[in-house]
């Protein structure tokens, strides 16, 4: 099979320096609960991929197309910040988070902006199983990273595992945060951090 060549222009260049943003950028939701210091939206992106990739692995769905969905679901929020659930009873979040990435993407090479693109409304549709398994792979990072907060002191974070487990559609993200739920997340540590004789 022959190999396609994507040019490469300062596109390109723009478009990787603009996603460093998210590094910069806040979860706005756990601002609210008054969590200092809360993770970023690459911070949250990155978990984000892991998971959708082990949830594709276990659900027999293609990890690249999961990848794709779960590494740029968030990009737009380099150009609109993170919106909070408040926020997005007055803006219309997804209008906007889809205003921006057309522009984002609109200047890469075609294969490239082809295949986001297409990422993007695969996702929007929630009908192929890997967008099915992206979404529930953003639901699952939040919940594990609220239950992280409510451990380390957030009591408020606690609040947002009430409702949103019932988002989840696959089987394996259902177990996994069945799992999540009943332990203590940090517990993988302890037995590394014990002091030898």
């Amino acid at each position: 099979m022959k190999k396609k060549k994507v040019l490469t222009n300062k596109k390109v260049l723009d478009f990787i320096s603009e996603t460093g943003m998210l590094k910069r950028v806040s979860r706005s939701g756990w601002s609210v609960l008054g969590i200092k210091n809360p993770e970023s939206v690459a911070e949250h992106s990155f978990r984000c991929s892991v998971i959708g990739y082990i949830l594709a692995k276990m659900e027999g769905a293609d990890p690249y197309q999961v990848l794709i969905m779960s590494i740029f679901g968030d990009l737009a929020e380099a150009r609109i910040t993170d919106l909070h659930k408040m926020a997005q009873r007055y803006v219309d979040a997804r209008r906007a988070e889809d205003q921006a990435f057309k522009e984002q993407i609109k200047d890469l090479p075609k294969p490239i902006r082809d295949d986001l693109s297409k990422a993007a409304k695969s996702y929007r549709g929630q009908k192929s199983p890997e967008s099915i398994i992206a979404r529930d792979a953003d639901i699952l990072e939040c919940l594990i990273q609220a239950k992280e907060y409510d451990e380390i002191g957030y009591k408020e974070a606690i609040k947002f595992t009430k409702k949103a487990p019932k988002f989840l559609k696959t089987k394996s993200a259902q177990k996994i945060w069945e799992l999540a739920r009943k332990n203590k997340l940090n517990d993988w540590w302890v037995k590394l951090s014990e002091f030898k004789r």
